[in-house]
């Protein structure tokens, strides 16, 4: 006859103390996966960073157009003004 404990040990073909730490372990890796998308170092952090780069390079484009614009209109004045 079979006592509780030697059913248990029986999962699986694993003994008690394999399962706890291949649970630990699924559960670490679990947490460890967790991390690597949402983390501070993320995969999604990553991306917005992208996405903030990429509106700053547009930013970026708009200003040095419209300062050059604005440049033009400048000298425009100082020469009616300078005549």
């Amino acid at each position: 006859m079979h006592t509780r404990h030697e059913d248990i040990e029986d999962w699986f073909g694993f003994s008690l103390k394999h399962l706890i730490l291949i649970l630990l372990g699924i559960t670490l890796f679990g947490i460890y996966i967790g991390i690597l998308f949402y983390g501070e170092n993320s995969l999604a952090a990553l991306e917005e960073l992208k996405r903030e780069k990429s509106r700053l390079e547009k930013e970026a484009v708009y200003l040095r157009n419209d300062n050059q614009r604005l440049q033009k209109r400048y000298f425009e004045l100082l020469q009616l003004t300078g005549d």
